[in-house]
Protein backbone atom coordinates (compact mmCIF):
# COMPACT_ATOMS: atom_id res chain seq x y z
CA UNK A 1 0.00 0.00 0.00
CA UNK A 2 1.45 3.37 -1.06
CA UNK A 3 -0.41 6.56 -0.09
CA UNK A 4 -3.64 4.61 0.37
CA UNK A 5 -3.33 2.90 -2.99
CA UNK A 6 -2.66 -0.78 -3.49
CA UNK A 7 -0.26 -1.42 -6.32
CA UNK A 8 -0.43 -4.92 -7.73
CA UNK A 9 1.12 -6.82 -10.59
CA UNK A 10 -1.22 -8.84 -12.75
CA UNK A 11 -0.11 -11.64 -15.04
CA UNK A 12 -2.12 -11.66 -18.27
CA UNK A 13 -1.74 -13.52 -21.54
CA UNK A 14 -0.32 -11.31 -24.28
CA UNK A 15 -3.57 -11.51 -26.27
CA UNK A 16 -5.52 -10.17 -23.30
CA UNK A 17 -3.03 -7.35 -22.78
CA UNK A 18 -3.24 -6.40 -26.46
CA UNK A 19 -7.05 -6.27 -26.25
CA UNK A 20 -6.91 -4.21 -23.06
CA UNK A 21 -4.49 -1.77 -24.68
CA UNK A 22 -6.74 -1.45 -27.74
CA UNK A 23 -9.79 -0.83 -25.56
CA UNK A 24 -7.97 1.67 -23.36
CA UNK A 25 -6.76 3.59 -26.39
CA UNK A 26 -10.18 3.60 -28.04
CA UNK A 27 -11.74 4.94 -24.85
CA UNK A 28 -8.95 7.45 -24.19
CA UNK A 29 -8.00 5.81 -20.90
CA UNK A 30 -4.89 4.41 -19.30
CA UNK A 31 -4.67 0.69 -18.58
CA UNK A 32 -4.88 1.46 -14.86
CA UNK A 33 -8.07 3.42 -15.32
CA UNK A 34 -9.69 0.83 -17.59
CA UNK A 35 -8.84 -2.07 -15.28
CA UNK A 36 -9.88 -0.18 -12.14
CA UNK A 37 -13.23 0.70 -13.71
CA UNK A 38 -13.75 -2.96 -14.64
CA UNK A 39 -13.06 -3.98 -11.04
CA UNK A 40 -15.48 -1.32 -9.74
CA UNK A 41 -18.14 -2.56 -12.16
CA UNK A 42 -17.56 -6.24 -11.30
CA UNK A 43 -17.83 -5.50 -7.58
CA UNK A 44 -20.82 -3.20 -8.02
CA UNK A 45 -19.00 -0.16 -6.62
CA UNK A 46 -20.85 2.93 -7.79
CA UNK A 47 -19.78 5.28 -4.98
CA UNK A 48 -18.85 8.66 -6.53
CA UNK A 49 -16.33 9.32 -3.75
CA UNK A 50 -14.50 6.04 -4.46
CA UNK A 51 -14.40 6.84 -8.18
CA UNK A 52 -13.18 10.36 -7.43
CA UNK A 53 -10.44 8.93 -5.21
CA UNK A 54 -9.35 6.56 -7.99
CA UNK A 55 -8.94 9.47 -10.42
CA UNK A 56 -7.20 11.60 -7.80
CA UNK A 57 -4.68 8.85 -7.06
CA UNK A 58 -4.03 8.28 -10.77
CA UNK A 59 -3.51 12.03 -11.17
CA UNK A 60 -0.90 12.03 -8.42
CA UNK A 61 0.83 8.96 -9.87
CA UNK A 62 1.00 10.39 -13.39
CA UNK A 63 2.31 13.74 -12.18
CA UNK A 64 5.13 12.03 -10.24
CA UNK A 65 5.96 10.03 -13.36
CA UNK A 66 5.91 13.20 -15.50
CA UNK A 67 8.39 14.88 -13.17
CA UNK A 68 10.67 11.82 -13.23
CA UNK A 69 10.53 11.71 -17.03
CA UNK A 70 11.30 15.44 -17.27
CA UNK A 71 14.35 14.91 -15.08
CA UNK A 72 15.48 12.20 -17.53
CA UNK A 73 14.76 14.55 -20.47
CA UNK A 74 12.15 12.20 -21.93
CA UNK A 75 9.96 15.07 -23.09
CA UNK A 76 7.44 13.09 -25.14
CA UNK A 77 6.64 10.66 -22.31
CA UNK A 78 6.64 13.48 -19.75
CA UNK A 79 4.14 15.31 -21.96
CA UNK A 80 1.72 12.39 -21.96
CA UNK A 81 2.00 11.75 -18.23
CA UNK A 82 1.36 15.43 -17.43
CA UNK A 83 -1.69 15.40 -19.72
CA UNK A 84 -2.81 12.17 -18.07
CA UNK A 85 -2.52 13.81 -14.65
CA UNK A 86 -4.67 16.73 -15.76
CA UNK A 87 -7.32 14.50 -17.37
CA UNK A 88 -7.51 12.38 -14.20
CA UNK A 89 -7.95 15.48 -12.03
CA UNK A 90 -10.79 16.68 -14.27
CA UNK A 91 -12.35 13.21 -14.03
CA UNK A 92 -11.95 13.27 -10.23
CA UNK A 93 -13.91 16.51 -10.01
CA UNK A 94 -16.61 15.18 -12.31
CA UNK A 95 -16.81 11.89 -10.39
CA UNK A 96 -17.33 13.82 -7.17
CA UNK A 97 -20.42 15.29 -8.82
CA UNK A 98 -21.57 11.83 -9.91
CA UNK A 99 -20.56 12.45 -13.54
CA UNK A 100 -18.53 10.15 -15.73
CA UNK A 101 -16.48 11.65 -18.56
CA UNK A 102 -15.97 9.18 -21.40
CA UNK A 103 -14.37 11.18 -24.20
CA UNK A 104 -11.93 13.96 -24.92
CA UNK A 105 -14.90 16.13 -25.91
CA UNK A 106 -16.58 15.49 -22.55
CA UNK A 107 -13.38 16.53 -20.76
CA UNK A 108 -13.30 19.82 -22.71
CA UNK A 109 -17.00 20.43 -22.06
CA UNK A 110 -16.61 19.79 -18.33
CA UNK A 111 -13.61 22.11 -18.03
CA UNK A 112 -15.64 24.78 -19.82
CA UNK A 113 -18.54 24.15 -17.43
CA UNK A 114 -16.44 24.53 -14.28
CA UNK A 115 -14.59 27.56 -15.68
CA UNK A 116 -17.98 29.23 -16.18
CA UNK A 117 -19.40 28.00 -12.88
CA UNK A 118 -16.47 29.31 -10.85
CA UNK A 119 -15.65 32.34 -13.01
CA UNK A 120 -12.10 31.15 -13.67
CA UNK A 121 -11.39 31.51 -17.37
CA UNK A 122 -7.74 30.59 -16.79
CA UNK A 123 -8.88 26.98 -16.31
CA UNK A 124 -9.66 26.85 -20.04
CA UNK A 125 -6.22 28.18 -20.99
CA UNK A 126 -4.37 25.82 -18.65
CA UNK A 127 -6.44 22.89 -19.93
CA UNK A 128 -5.45 23.89 -23.46
CA UNK A 129 -1.78 23.78 -22.44
CA UNK A 130 -2.30 20.29 -21.01
CA UNK A 131 -3.81 19.23 -24.33
CA UNK A 132 -0.81 20.67 -26.17
CA UNK A 133 1.25 18.19 -24.17
CA UNK A 134 -1.06 15.35 -25.22
CA UNK A 135 -0.56 16.33 -28.87
CA UNK A 136 3.19 16.60 -28.28
CA UNK A 137 3.29 12.98 -27.15
CA UNK A 138 2.15 11.94 -30.63
CA UNK A 139 3.95 14.57 -32.70
CA UNK A 140 6.95 15.59 -30.57
CA UNK A 141 6.91 19.16 -31.90
CA UNK A 142 7.45 21.09 -28.65
CA UNK A 143 10.95 22.25 -27.74
CA UNK A 144 12.16 20.94 -24.35
CA UNK A 145 11.79 24.33 -22.63
CA UNK A 146 8.18 24.59 -23.82
CA UNK A 147 7.43 21.13 -22.43
CA UNK A 148 8.92 22.18 -19.09
CA UNK A 149 6.85 25.40 -19.05
CA UNK A 150 3.71 23.51 -20.06
CA UNK A 151 4.24 20.99 -17.24
CA UNK A 152 4.44 23.95 -14.84
CA UNK A 153 1.13 25.16 -16.27
CA UNK A 154 -0.33 21.71 -15.68
CA UNK A 155 0.81 21.90 -12.04
CA UNK A 156 -1.01 25.24 -11.77
CA UNK A 157 -4.12 23.66 -13.31
CA UNK A 158 -3.93 20.74 -10.88
CA UNK A 159 -3.66 23.07 -7.91
CA UNK A 160 -6.70 25.05 -9.03
CA UNK A 161 -8.68 21.85 -9.59
CA UNK A 162 -7.53 20.36 -6.25
CA UNK A 163 -8.83 23.48 -4.53
CA UNK A 164 -12.22 22.94 -6.17
CA UNK A 165 -12.04 19.25 -5.24
CA UNK A 166 -11.27 20.03 -1.58
CA UNK A 167 -13.85 22.80 -1.24
CA UNK A 168 -16.50 20.56 -2.69
CA UNK A 169 -17.87 20.85 -6.16
CA UNK A 170 -21.63 20.74 -5.75
CA UNK A 171 -23.95 18.78 -7.97
CA UNK A 172 -25.51 21.07 -10.52
CA UNK A 173 -29.26 21.11 -10.99
CA UNK A 174 -30.31 20.28 -14.55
Amino acid sequence: MVNGVAIINVALPEKVLIELEKRAESEGKSLEELISEAVFKQLGIADPEAKAELHLKLCEKYMREAEDLLARKDYAQASEKAWGASSQMVKALAAKEGKELRSHASLWEYVDEIAEKFGDIELRHLWGRANNLHQNFYESWMPPREVELSVKDVKNLLEKLRTLFRTGVQKTQN
